[in-house]
């Protein structure tokens, strides 16, 4: 069984349930994806199958390896590339579509996307400090404070929270319900929010099925 899809976040929306409460939902473009090479416990040490997402336009001017590593699937060079778990890889080959369907209505799926970037920040933006006082002759307002004491040990330990690069990060939303499913337009809408900007990609992992209270 593959455990997950390529796909490319659309953008959000909302539907109604049963119930007529509003559910806030992400759109996603789910596949088709093609396989582009099989990995096995004999020969790598696990089971996994890469994927490719196939899209409008292919790679530009992809090298020689690039053309040889996609000769065997029969695709031309694709531009996105993931890898996913595969339990029973033998029924598989090179060139075998992936889609959509292979989730259903009421699973639960791991969401993997890069978050959107922020560009440089501040500890109180990026860390969520509390900043000191806004008045009363106060010099102290969205400053770090102390980093490190001078005498020992000298230097600013590892880990410090400090101002940097905030966002661009490698981030998974877990147990996101399946609310639809489109086979022919390979659109998949999940409940809540995931990773990205418009036209990011994604990575649609397997969870479990959801299972309403009686």
């Amino acid at each position: 069984m593959i455990e997950g899809i390529i796909g490319k976040k659309i953008g959000m929306s909302q539907v109604f349930d049963n119930e007529g409460n509003v559910v806030p939902v992400t759109i996603i473009q789910a596949g088709p994806c093609t396989v582009i090479q099989k990995k096995t416990k004999a020969k790598e040490g696990y089971s996994s199958l890469q994927l490719g997402l196939v899209e409008g336009k292919g790679r530009k001017k992809p090298n020689k390896a690039e053309l040889g590593h996609f000769k065997k699937s029969g695709v031309p060079v694709l531009k996105t590339l993931r890898e996913v778990r595969c339990s029973e890889p033998s029924e598989i080959k090179e060139g075998d579509q992936v889609l959509v369907d292979i989730f259903a209505v009421g699973e639960k799926v791991h969401i993997v996307g890069t978050s959107k970037g922020k560009g440089f920040a501040g500890v109180v933006k990026r860390h969520h400090f509390a900043g000191g006082g806004g008045s009363h002759g106060s010099m102290f307002h969205r400053a770090p404070g102390s980093i490190g004491a001078s005498s020992y040990p000298s230097r600013v330990v590892k880990g410090m929270r400090m101002g940097g690069h905030m966002g661009s990060d490698r981030v998974t939303v877990q147990n996101l319900i399946v609310i639809e499913l489109d086979k022919e337009n390979n659109l998949l809408v999940v409940k809540g929010a995931v990773p990205g900007a418009k036209g990011g990609y994604l990575l649609i992992k397997k969870g479990s099925f959801h299972r309403k209270a009686s």
